[in-house]
């Protein structure tokens, strides 16, 4: 089974379509997930976060979710109602899904500040094969004996002071392996 994995949208309409269509026609994924943050900074929140509910994607609430100024009653209700944590058995898999780190959107994980230990442990407190989280715009693959841990990066392309890599992500299930895409190229990146 394979997992198109996506996160920081900020309200990027054509970054994401782009990224779905990629995922759905070229890498065939069978399901996909978002990391949070729809909205934030970018030009097209509200279609975001309507492409986000008519595809059903499944998504957690990431910190700039919290604030949702300006969208419909609809769109501020479902972002509201986003879980800060996701969990579902995939492929034979557990996942869990959270933006930043597992019951908090505000704090990511950041490779430089983690260890194969600590992934060990959190993976087996949340007895979990695979964690998915995103929050801090670069992308991650780490594996570690209980599994491994992703985040595909940003996928916002316009211009902004905060950084974005343009990323999005393939989690292959039954290998626990990672590819990560470049939007604006088309290539695999390494991580």
């Amino acid at each position: 089974m394979d997992i198109g994995v996506i996160s920081d949208v900020h309200g990027d309409y054509n970054a994401l379509e782009t990224a779905l269509e990629r995922l759905e026609k070229e890498h065939q994924v069978d399901l996909i997930l978002c990391a949070g943050d729809l909205v934030g900074r970018g030009p097209d929140p509200e279609r975001v976060v309507d492409l986000i509910r008519e595809r059903a994607i499944a998504t957690v609430r990431g910190n700039h979710d919290e604030w949702f100024y300006g969208l419909s009653s609809h769109n501020a209700a479902y972002l509201k109602n986003l879980p800060v944590d996701w969990r579902g058995s995939l492929g034979g898999r557990n996942v869990f899904m959270c933006h930043g780190k597992p019951g908090n959107n505000m704090w990511g994980l950041y490779r430089d500040h983690i260890s194969e230990t600590l992934l060990n442990m959190m993976l087996s407190s949340l007895n979990a094969d695979v964690l998915i989280t995103g929050h801090t715009h670069m992308p991650m693959y780490v594996r570690v004996s209980r599994g491994c841990v992703v985040n595909p990066g940003s996928l916002y392309t316009f211009s902004s002071v905060r950084a974005s890599s343009h990323t999005y992500g393939v989690l292959h299930l039954a290998s626990l392996t990672f590819d990560l895409y470049d939007l604006k190229s088309q290539t695999v990146r390494p991580i």
